[in-house]
């Protein structure tokens, strides 16, 4: 291989585009490169090293058959600094669900580009996009989709099964907010299932935690004769900070809604115990129960719920 060109794709790390070379060498040494193998054209414009070829399989678009960070680079060489990586791919970026072998890279450019989808690349051009703050950050030297949008966006593109859990990760772990994500959705006023997207950033506005807590919501803890709980309130005693699932302040009553796999560790059981008791010693009552009584008996479990919170009706203890 040329010398020329050959430093070049050292600097890029295995990349380089058919300018960079022709502001190098002639043409002619590209194409005596890729006739002796040792260059290879990942998208129109873009050339890697052959040796970043992992995969044999050449039924598989060339894209495929490199490294997931490879084939991310490539695209955006491809995109000339006019892109971001965009949905399922800016998920696995973002920390949140990592791509599975074989699935496209996605990539985000502006309306009028003049780009289009390629062999495991999945193109979108946006009115309004630009490569800058608010709308694109900077994750391990990647530009990527902020992620409130990337959430909106991969919302159709994922298995029902894994869609809420994923929001409601991001939104537990503090990477973005329900009021972020309804802006967000506000974005995109056509999709598919948008309704139920929109619903559960409803629950996710309301406080709701966890899709047991979005069960309960729906079945068993509003309507009729019900408070408005104050989800996942904040208390401080002392040097400690809580946070109450489902708070009555009126009745100081707290409902904690404990997961299928709760308290199968008896030191986990121990410090819900402990944390109880610190809460009855400022006149808080705890009510817990469990997600077979929950989803088994919600009309009961509503019951029990009501008279608790009579008993505790501060006429009552007034009396």
């Amino acid at each position: 291989m040329d010398a020329r060109i050959q430093a070049l794709l050292v600097g890029g790390e295995g990349l380089v585009t058919r300018r960079e070379m022709l502001r190098a060498a002639p043409a002619w040494t590209i194409q005596t490169a890729r006739r002796a193998g040792r260059l290879i054209r990942l998208l129109p414009g873009v050339y890697g090293d052959a040796t970043l070829i992992r995969d044999a399989d050449v039924d598989l678009p060339t894209l495929a058959r490199v490294e997931r960070d490879v084939a991310r680079r490539a695209a955006l060489a491809y995109a000339d600094g006019r892109g971001a990586l965009s949905r399922l791919t800016a998920l696995d970026v973002w920390g949140l669900r990592r791509q599975p072998p074989g699935e496209s890279v996605y990539l985000d450019l502006p309306r009028g580009s003049g780009l289009r989808d390629r062999p495991h690349l999945v193109v979108a051009q946006r009115s309004g996009f630009a490569i800058a703050p608010p709308q694109v950050v900077t994750r391990g030297g990647l530009p990527v989709t902020r992620l409130d949008r990337t959430l909106v966006d991969c919302w159709p593109l994922l298995p029902p099964v894994d869609r809420s859990s994923l929001l409601i990760r991001a939104v537990n772990d503090r990477l973005t907010t329900p009021q972020r994500l309804a802006a967000a959705l506000a974005e995109v006023p056509r999709m598919p299932d948008r309704e139920a997207l929109s619903g559960l950033l409803d629950r996710l506005g309301a406080g709701c935690r966890s899709p047991l807590e979005i069960w309960g919501h729906d079945h068993v803890f509003t309507g009729a004769g019900l408070p408005t709980f104050t989800r996942q309130a904040r208390l401080r005693m002392g040097a400690r900070t809580m946070y109450l699932d489902m708070f009555a302040e009126a009745e100081r009553v707290n409902i904690e809604l404990d997961g299928a796999t709760s308290h199968g560790d008896p030191a986990e059981r121990e410090i819900d115990l402990r944390r109880d008791a610190l809460l009855a010693s400022v006149g808080i009552l705890v009510v817990r129960f469990t997600h077979r009584r929950l989803t088994a008996e919600p009309a009961q479990v509503r019951q029990e719920t009501l008279a608790i919170l009579a008993n505790r009706s501060p006429r009552l203890m007034i009396k």
